[in-house]
């Protein structure tokens, strides 16, 4: 399994460059009303820069998020914050998957993950717990700690979900997959049900274990979430407008 695969790509951020030095006072003083002059003109330019809002979201999940098997930038974080840059969004997603985890793991990183502070996070977690087979109450009490650790820290969420293979069995399967909706109402947080929707039993959008997206399947994750991912980014309002491409 892959060891946490964390990164952070931000955006372009220019600073000013400082003037050379060497210049005497009366030279100083001469091409002080042009410096005045640029400085003005350049002044809009720098200012929207640095004001440009960019939100960061974390995805927090297992290795679906962390993109086992794939090259970084084919991981579902790189490719769905490429497809939101396309459309105007200013976003920088943080791709927070372990491999291998489950949702007691990913409680027991929580904290140190959101140490550097975020506006909004995906969970994505509980795969493994029910290849597992761990209790379904052991798994939702893991996610409601998680969620409620989120929501203290005033950050937003965005809630997805995974469905029990029916091999597991029916009673197993009602319960597992009564987790994600009835966490979604308890936090009114927006859900997207099935993480592998449209993948799941495609051989031509897998990996050849038949468990993990091959690129072409995280592109059909990226597309059927988009609509989920428009609804959770307009939850910041002006922050995270789509301005009109150029």
């Amino acid at each position: 399994m892959l060891s946490a695969n964390a990164r952070l790509t931000l955006l372009p951020n220019p600073m000013p460059q400082p003037a050379p030095r060497g210049y005497g006072h009366r030279r100083a003083f001469l091409q002080l009303p042009a410096a005045l002059l640029l400085g003005a003109l350049a002044f809009p330019a720098v200012a929207a820069a640095k004001e440009a809002p960019v939100l960061k979201i974390i995805a927090f999940g297992d290795s679906l998020v962390a993109g086992h098997g794939l090259a970084a930038d084919a991981a579902f974080p790189s490719v769905l914050q490429e497809r939101l840059r396309k459309e105007g969004y200013h976003v920088t997603m943080v791709n927070a998957g372990v491999s291998g985890d489950t949702a007691s793991g990913g409680l027991a990183r929580l904290d140190w993950t959101l140490a550097e502070g975020a506006d909004g996070v995906i969970v994505e977690l509980g795969a493994n717990d029910m290849l597992r087979g761990v209790d379904p109450e052991v798994t939702r009490a893991a996610l409601d700690a998680i969620l409620a650790k989120i929501m203290a820290r005033n950050m937003k969420i965005l809630i997805v979900g995974i469905k029990a293979a029916p091999s597991l069995g029916p009673e197993f399967k009602t319960r597992f997959d009564a987790i994600y909706p009835e966490l979604a109402k308890k936090y009114n947080a927006p859900l997207y049900p099935f993480f592998l929707d449209g993948v799941a039993g495609e051989p031509a959008l897998q990996l050849p274990d038949h468990m993990h997206p091959n690129p072409a399947g995280v592109v059909r994750i990226v597309d059927g979430i988009l609509p989920t991912m428009h609804s959770f980014l307009n939850e910041f309002g002006e922050k995270a407008v789509p301005k009109p491409n150029e």
